[in-house]
């Protein structure tokens, strides 16, 4: 028996975990000899100081948003000495720990969807400590500079700009690089996309796991639109959820927290487009589900540089506060040339993978 161990960080809902998880369900579905296991580094090294950078976390996102912009660009976005200095700490206070753990496990296989464990794994094997082969699996339109990369065997990229990058700035071969698109549920591979749509528009509005986004504010701007059916992920957010049911309105339906993927899968289904953050797991849902997505607010760090790239290869629309945001949706969804050419985008998009990711990590394990 082979055995996987997949590396998110932290306990909260994550596209860290969703990745890592959508991999091992379809390895396990296909591989009898191989063994996954999914590996919360930080709660294995401290389950205390885990729960505290969790709270310290959502509440530095919420609380204050452009400290924590800042402090992303500073410290994941820029290149200069971030390996020198800023995450000297971290090597110093985990790495042994990294190791201890990879010698308790024994593992065949690492595969990292967050950046924090696939740069202690890739100082071990740069150290000649560790010997297992690694596997980064990007699950953003972007590589921030914590992610190990000397030390990592394999590259799964979202897209070839992101292979040439590699190639190009790093010096990485490219036979270790595959353009696998960021990893999603096989349940949201498929889908039966029917244009052209007729009112009542139905709209599916999401916030993450979490229920973020400014989503009160888009609501109370749209809500009276009436030829809009609006349907409302809000996650864990409870609050949000109590306040527009509160709202009693037949068009709009608030949702609670979906873990089925099934059921996430026929909604994606029912629905004529997305209103979302530009999270990388359910930008990348949406664009194998072919739905329309429009981006009303975006949280700091991760997901304005995510934006960043899905705009300039235009695959979703940013509404903008200069019109209704109704009629910037209607401009899509009635124009059909404009539908037209937002398809072969998304062709295109899907036409530059090289293989799923759970083909690649089959492969490297038989």
């Amino acid at each position: 028996m082979k055995k996987v161990l997949f590396f998110p960080l932290l306990q909260l809902p994550s596209g860290h975990h969703q990745v890592a998880d959508a991999l091992m369900r379809s390895l396990e579905k296909r591989a009898e000899g191989i063994s996954c296991r999914k590996i919360d580094f930080l709660w294995y090294a401290n389950r205390h100081l885990e729960k505290i950078v969790t709270g310290i976390y959502m509440r530095w996102i919420y609380y204050a948003p452009q400290t924590y912009k800042w402090t992303y660009q500073h410290c994941a976005c820029s290149a200069s000495g971030i390996k020198n200095y800023q995450l000297a700490w971290y090597e110093r206070l985990f790495q042994d720990k990294m190791e201890q753990l990879l010698r308790e496990e024994k593992p065949d296989l690492l595969v990292c969807t967050h950046a924090f464990p696939s740069f202690l794994i890739s100082r071990l094997k740069e150290q000649g400590k560790i010997f297992t082969p690694a596997i980064n699996v990007y699950t953003d339109f972007f590589i921030n500079e914590i992610w190990g990369r000397r030390g990592i065997d394999f590259h799964f990229v979202p897209a070839s700009s992101l292979k040439n990058e590699l190639m190009g700035k790093y010096n990485i071969p490219e036979e270790r690089i595959h353009i696998t698109g960021i990893p999603v549920d096989e349940q949201f591979h498929t889908t039966d996309r029917k244009f052209p749509v007729s009112p009542p528009y139905k709209i599916l509005i999401s916030g993450g796991s979490n229920g973020l986004g400014d989503i009160l504010s888009l609501l109370q701007k749209m809500k009276h639109a009436t030829e809009f059916r609006y349907f409302i992920l809000c996650g864990h957010n409870k609050e949000l959820f109590h306040e527009i049911a509160s709202w009693k309105m037949e068009h709009i339906q608030p949702l609670s927290f979906i873990s089925s993927r099934k059921q996430m899968n026929d909604w994606y289904e029912q629905v004529d487009a997305i209103i979302t953050k530009p999270g990388g797991v359910t930008i990348s849902e949406a664009l194998w589900k072919k739905l329309p997505i429009f981006v009303h607010s975006v949280l700091p760090g991760q997901e304005e540089v995510n934006l960043h790239y899905l705009e300039s290869q235009k695959l979703v629309y940013r509404l903008l506060s200069h019109s209704p945001y109704e009629t910037q949706i209607l401009n899509v969804l009635q124009n059909e040339e404009e539908r037209s050419n937002w398809m072969k985008t998304i062709e295109r998009y899907h036409q530059d993978k090289e293989g799923m990711a759970w083909e690649k990590i089959k492969e490297l394990v038989e």
